[in-house]
């Protein structure tokens, strides 16, 4: 893992949130998946880094965050950010979210557009049937079994890397965040910032829905000409031999994303 030039934690709240810097360069939040965070904070921190300056935030009972008694929700995390962000004096940056990360970026958006310059959101979706029905079902049963699961997750070397984690209490509050139906469609069409969708095409989520989120942001409306005048600001990838799981480590994920938020 890419060693931080500084770190720190910030009260929100009844919880403290812990965030990394790493690199230099424009700013670039960088949020992570559910459970573990050192999956995105290993290489694309590293790749990332090369090139801007990555806040990378520990959202609340995750990594080296406390919680609170309050429930998650993708809202209550996009908060935690802005205030974050405002501690450390930044008014606007990048995002780049993955899964859980992803939609707090797109409720960062949101809530508070004016923090946002440009959005790479991995592997999200943004109305509950995007998933697969055993995504869904999964979530579903995810509280009852937090109990198996976090003792499970206490035994593997990923708790001695995060030991303060109560990971029953992760499980449980992760499976109830999912449960409500959402549908953010309204949210996306009001986005302003150029934004990077990216998936794996073995996705945990339906490639009609992909399509259905690169229409909302201007996309796929028409040819974009010979000279490519007419492409809209956001882009779209598919990253070709990767899953929901393993698509946060694929070298060709960090070099779309590089590419998007430098040109």
């Amino acid at each position: 893992m890419s060693t931080p030039s500084s770190t720190g934690k910030v009260t929100v709240g009844d919880a403290e949130i812990y965030y990394e810097i790493h690199g230099d360069g424009p700013p670039l939040v960088l949020l992570h998946g559910g459970v573990d965070p050192s999956q995105t904070f290993g290489a694309p921190l590293a790749a990332m880094a090369k090139t801007h300056k990555v806040i990378a935030i520990h959202m609340r009972g995750h990594g080296f965050s406390t919680d609170s008694d309050a429930p998650w929700s993708d809202e209550l995390m996009a908060d935690d950010v802005a205030a974050m962000l405002q501690h450390l004096g930044i008014d606007k940056a990048r995002f780049m979210g993955y899964s859980l990360g992803a939609a707090v970026a797109l409720q960062v958006a949101f809530r508070h557009p004016e923090l946002v310059e440009k959005l790479v959101l991995v592997s999200v979706a943004f109305r509950t049937d995007g998933d697969y029905p055993e995504v869904r079902q999964a979530f579903e049963q995810m509280p009852a079994m937090a109990a198996a699961i976090g003792s499970q997750i206490a035994a593997s070397p990923l708790a001695q890397f995060y030991p303060d984690v109560n990971w029953e209490t992760m499980m449980r509050k992760s499976g109830e965040m999912n449960q409500p139906e959402r549908d953010w469609t309204e949210g996306i069409k009001a986005i302003e910032a150029p934004t990077l969708l990216v998936f794996a095409d073995s996705d945990s989520i339906r490639p009609e829905h992909m399509v259905e989120f690169w229409k909302l942001l201007g996309g796929g409306q028409r040819d974009a000409g010979f000279d490519g005048s007419l492409r809209p600001a956001s882009q779209l990838a598919i990253i070709p031999n990767t899953t929901h799981y393993s698509l946060i480590q694929s070298p060709l994920l960090t070099e779309v994303a590089t590419a998007f938020l430098t040109q």
